[in-house]
C-alpha cells in the first residue's frame, strides 16, 4: 500500500496554497512549508504500489504539445498517434515500467516521514483505493465539512 500525501488545505491566518498534490514530498519539504503556513488537513491517498506503477506506465506523450495520453483511460484515438497532429507519440523514460517503480519506492521511503509528521500532528486523513470515482466522494465530504463554501457574488 502507497502513502501520498495528496492535498493541503491552509489555516485561514496565513497565505497558503488551497491545494499542493504530491507536496511536500520529503520532510525537509514539510519543515519549509510550515515557516510559510500552518496547516489544518492533509490528505494521503493509500494506493497500491501496482496500481500506480501500471497508471503511470501507460502514460504516453506529444512530445511538441505536451499532451499526455494514458493507453488505459484516456488513450489517443490511433493507438501511438497524437490526435491533433498524427505526430508519434513517445513514453519518456521516466515512465517505462522500470523507471516508475524504482522512482515510486523513492518516493516512498522520503515520503513515510512527511506521512509521520503530519499524523502525529493529528491533520492527517488517509483515503485507500484504486478508483478515483470511488475515493472522491470520501475526500469532497472531509473537504465539505473543513472549508465554508464559496459564493457567488449574488449570493452575498
Amino acid at each position: 500500500v502507497w502513502l501520498h500525501p495528496c492535498c493541503f488545505a491552509a489555516s485561514h491566518s496565513n497565505f497558503c496554497p488551497a491545494a499542493c498534490p504530491g507536496f511536500p514530498r520529503t520532510l525537509g519539504q514539510a519543515k519549509a512549508l510550515d515557516g510559510i503556513c500552518e496547516l489544518d488537513l492533509v490528505i494521503s491517498l493509500n494506493i497500491p504500489f501496482e496500481t500506480l506503477k501500471d497508471r503511470l506506465s501507460a502514460r504516453w506523450v506529444h512530445p511538441a504539445s505536451g499532451r499526455v495520453y494514458n493507453m488505459d483511460f484516456n488513450p489517443p484515438h490511433t493507438q501511438g498517434v497524437d490526435d491533433l497532429t498524427g505526430e508519434p507519440l513517445v513514453q519518456r523514460e521516466d515512465d517505462r515500467p522500470e523507471a516508475v517503480a524504482a522512482r515510486l519506492r523513492k518516493y516512498k521511503d522520503a515520503a513515510k516521514p512527511v506521512i509521520e509528521l503530519y499524523k502525529s500532528r493529528g491533520i492527517l486523513h488517509s483515503f485507500s483505493g484504486t478508483e478515483t470515482n470511488k475515493i472522491w466522494p470520501y475526500v469532497y465530504t472531509l473537504l465539505s465539512s473543513k472549508i465554508p463554501p464559496v459564493l457567488s457574488d449574488e449570493e452575498h
